[in-house]
């Protein structure tokens, strides 16, 4: 028996036959490659020698290694299915063979907390049925995640200490992201191919995290020195070593698109971060030599940041410059987080409800990439009109196409007048014929400006199709 389950253990194994070929974590066992693409496959070999790729689907490719023994080449994937592939790098000395290879979508996921946040939870912070999606992940045999190690460091790192996991183990599902776990499942039963997730995500990391040298030079209240960086607490927001640590370790691998949730630690940085973020999204994509993929990304959910001070809006704020951020980011999209955080969860910046946000997520991409134009994947969204009639503000908002689906009960606008004091709606009802939300306060007799949910912990319960909420905004600028 023992010698059956050695047989078994080594045929799922990278197969090595007297080889100077050498392959990075991310390309080994039981990873996913993109369906319908050139992917790339790189490693070691012998210095300036010939390196072949044979595939078990018949593709091939050939190329050359440098003086370093340093190879990059491509192979042609075709349509994504179940069946377990093999791959066979090789040289003059001997080869290399990864085995369990599924075809399929691959996505990176990268961010802070709330996407590195596993199925099982953190101290004090539960996923909502995280343990149950573990124990059940066995029926998605075709989701496979690769997580990159934590790590600070101040030289490029190409490598790690990882390797992709499947869902035949319980503890390795509920270590698996939990946001890009139902992001994953999500497109798996809708697409119905296999789905890869490479998840690179630091918590507590800034977006000037994940920058090199060459962009935080430009950031004046940036001290990217080795020592500036090593005298920065918390040490977790520290520039650029979650780019030079994290980063590289799988930014050459093949995506269809970026799955994103950052932010919470750029809160009270709100004016520069548009920008920053772009500038990020354009690196990301310069460097991953893909053209511009999707950017899908989420904004950050209510909290009680500023000490829980009631009229605090530093996070409101933040959430406003991520929506500046799609115009200045191509081929993006962001989802709303307004309605998943619980009442209860004001001073717990991981909030429980991931399923959504995941779906959320699955909605964008499904719609914007792969051609679900049906799904409803945005909320209401503030059109930047908005017109005072008496006592009644009046405001337009788009991306209704699928209709404002709450029209009673309406929480978390609020109106000002002249003394800049925001009021508490005590009326607000949606107006079919133009698709307004007229609102009005009692203690506001001509309103000047209107908010919606633009506080730091604010739930609203506006919301369009599929139970997308509406956008916190605000129609001021003070």
């Amino acid at each position: 028996m023992k010698s059956i389950f050695t047989l078994v253990a080594l045929c799922l194994c990278s197969t090595i036959v007297n080889a100077t070929v050498k392959l990075p974590a991310v390309v080994g066992d039981n990873m996913v490659i993109q369906q319908n693409a050139n992917v790339r496959l790189w490693g070691s070999a012998k210095a300036n020698g010939d390196v072949k790729i044979t595939t078990s689907w018949g593709a091939t490719a050939t190329t050359k290694a440098d003086k370093d023994g340093k190879f990059l080449t491509t192979v042609k994937t075709e349509a994504g299915s179940y069946n377990a592939q093999s791959i066979t790098i090789s040289d003059k000395d001997g080869s290399v063979t990864v085995n369990n290879v599924l075809v399929g979508e691959v996505w990176f996921a990268g961010g802070q907390s709330n996407m590195e946040m596993p199925l099982k939870g953190f101290g004090g912070c539960i996923v909502k049925d995280g343990a149950d999606e573990a124990i059940n992940a066995c029926q998605h045999k075709g989701i496979r995640f690769f997580t990159v190690p934590k790590l600070h460091s101040f030289e490029d790192v190409t490598d790690c200490n990882s390797s992709w996991k499947s869902t035949e183990n319980f503890s390795d599902v509920m270590n698996f992201s939990a946001t890009a776990w139902f992001f994953a499942r999500s497109l798996e039963n809708s697409l119905h191919v296999p789905v890869g997730i490479v998840v690179c995500a630091y918590g507590g990391s800034r977006v000037e995290s994940w920058m090199p040298e060459s962009i935080l030079k430009n950031y004046p209240d940036i001290d990217y020195s080795k020592e500036g960086i090593q005298n920065y607490l918390p040490d977790w927001e520290r520039a650029l070593v979650a780019y030079k640590g994290m980063f590289h370790v799988a930014h050459q691998y093949t995506y269809k698109g970026i799955i994103f949730y950052q932010g919470c630690s750029n809160v009270g940085h709100h004016d520069d971060y548009p920008s920053r973020l772009a500038t990020m999204v354009k690196n990301w994509r310069a460097e991953m030599n893909l053209g511009d993929i999707p950017f899908y990304y989420v904004e950050i959910a209510p909290y009680a940041y500023d000490n829980d001070n009631p009229d605090a809006i530093s996070g409101a704020l933040l959430r406003e410059a991520q929506f500046k951020a799609l115009k200045l980011i191509p081929n993006s999209a962001m989802v709303s987080t307004n309605n998943v955080a619980l009442p209860f969860e004001v001073l717990n910046i991981h909030p429980q409800l991931k399923q959504p946000v995941g779906a959320r997520l699955s909605y964008v991409a499904l719609n914007k990439t792969y051609g679900y134009t049906d799904l409803c994947c945005q909320g209401p969204t503030y059109s930047g009109k908005w017109e005072a009639k008496g006592s009644e503000a009046w405001i337009k908002l788009e991306n209704i196409t699928h209709g404002i689906c709450r029209n009673y009960d309406i929480q978390g606008f609020e109106v000002a007048g002249e003394d800049r004091v925001f009021y508490p709606a005590d009326k607000a009802w949606v107006n079919w014929q133009t698709d307004e939300v007229v609102v009005s306060s009692s203690k506001v007799t001509s309103p000047v400006a209107v908010r919606y949910c633009f506080r730091n912990f604010q739930i609203g319960t506006l919301y369009g199709g599929n139970e997308l909420p509406c956008v916190p905004f605000r129609t001021d600028n003070w």
